[in-house]
């Protein structure tokens, strides 16, 4: 009887311990799943190029193969650790089972076609994105592997940086929860750097150009403070950062949005004497985080337009009267539009798109008894994966009027008929 007591506390604690090791191979798998991906930044003024060194750290090879494309105009040097193979405009890396480097050297000026830099680097300061020294890789990995991505930059002497992520230590973690591969993205400022720093709204924000630059961060932070509580209002937890990058020339004379983060040029006025603001509709854009399909360009570019004069009427940077006559203004000059489903939105085109999206706004609030408005619309579109076509703005409008949009027939939008068919959702 004791012998076969004995033996049944031994079964159990056999069963016991059997149970426990389960679990222990689980939290041990779960904790394999990730490898290590660290981006170290190293610009090289005298060439006017950065270096790049991505460092691979695993244990089980769940990182197997990378690729991406690159242009010969700008890739100057390529090499690593492990299996490389380099050819026609393209990389492919397979890294050792353990981990590795690939490292190469990006040469950064990108001059447009209007003559404007939208990336320089010189002997005293540097603006450009990380997606023009990180090319956007694809990569083959272990099921379910996904990376712990950082970056760090290392530096002349006297230069600091400036990017989408916080900057409290040295090595800058770098995530992005839709992605299973995370890469650096957004605007980066490096050198002789004024930055100021602020608050607003739950934003934080930092605004960065070159010392010597004339450019007014204060102004910037005034008018943020006017605006970001009138995003927000609309758009919470939009934006948790915001980096406002700026220069004066050569950078080209324009505003441009990224991930988190706005070039703006040191000569744009933050307000113009038509009432609108580069800086406000490049914001609206980073809140949105909206790409259209080819031929909708005026619904993202529109809706940027006319919420950057909303913002600006609703925080009172400009009064209501103001408002009315930038209204005006925008449609006199979409009355020189032939088209709006166009590849490009040009100036006109917006106006176009900026007309149509008040007429929207006021038919949503009217055949809804005020319930809906163009603001519920801007929460749908706002962050969608898929790119933005007039069906999906047909399909909310017509759930929040409970009919079908008289603003939206295509008839009455100039060369929208032709995309008809591709602007089904």
């Amino acid at each position: 009887m004791n012998c076969i007591s004995g033996s049944i506390l031994l079964i159990c604690l056999f069963a016991c311990t059997g149970c426990g090791l389960p679990a222990s191979e689980t939290v041990s798998t779960e904790a394999s799943s990730t490898y290590g991906i660290h981006y170290a930044i190293t610009p090289n003024p005298g060439d006017e190029s950065v270096t790049v060194e991505m460092s691979v750290r695993q244990t089980r090879g769940h990182l197997r193969e990378l690729n991406f494309s690159f242009s010969t105009s700008r890739i100057l040097a390529i090499d690593s650790d492990g299996e490389l193979h380099v050819s026609d405009n393209s990389v492919r890396w397979l890294p050792e089972r353990d981990g590795g480097s690939l490292r190469w050297t990006t040469r950064i000026p990108n001059q447009r076609r209007d003559s404007g830099f939208d990336a320089m680097l010189d002997s005293d300061w540097g603006i450009f994105r990380a997606e023009d020294i990180i090319p956007r890789a694809r990569t083959r990995t272990l099921k379910g592997a996904t990376s712990e991505t950082s970056l760090s930059f290392h530096l002349p002497a006297g230069w600091t940086a400036v990017s989408e992520y916080s900057t409290l230590s040295s090595q800058i973690d770098v995530i992005n929860p839709d992605r299973r591969f995370d890469q650096p993205r957004g605007w980066i400022a490096m050198g002789d750097l004024g930055i100021r720093r602020e608050t607003i709204a739950g934003t934080r924000v930092a605004i960065a150009a070159p010392e010597g630059q004339h450019v007014r961060r204060m102004d910037m932070l005034a008018l943020l403070n006017w605006v970001l509580p009138e995003l927000g209002a609309v758009l919470p937890d939009a934006i948790p950062r915001l980096t406002v990058v700026s220069a004066g020339d050569p950078m080209w004379r324009g505003g441009l949005s990224a991930p988190s983060s706005i070039f703006i040029h040191a000569s744009r006025p933050l307000i113009s004497e038509n009432a609108t603001s580069t800086l406000v509709h490049e914001l609206v854009h980073v809140a949105m985080s909206s790409t259209a399909e080819s031929g909708f360009d005026w619904i993202v570019e529109g809706l940027a337009e006319y919420y950057s004069l909303e913002l600006l009427q609703r925080g009172g940077a400009i009064t209501a009267r103001r408002y009315q006559r930038a209204l005006e203004k925008q449609s006199e000059w979409a009355a020189s539009a032939n088209i709006l489903c166009a590849p490009r939105s040009t100036g006109e085109t917006t106006a176009l798109a900026v007309v149509t999206f008040r007429d929207l706004d006021k038919e949503i609030r009217e055949k809804s008894a005020g319930q809906f408005s163009l603001d519920n619309v801007l929460t749908q579109v706002s962050g969608a994966r898929a790119r933005v076509n007039l069906g999906a703005i047909e399909a909310i409008v017509t759930e929040l009027i409970q009919g079908p949009s008289d603003t939206l027939a295509v008839d009455k939008l100039p060369g929208c008929k032709q995309n008809a068919s591709i602007s089904e959702t």
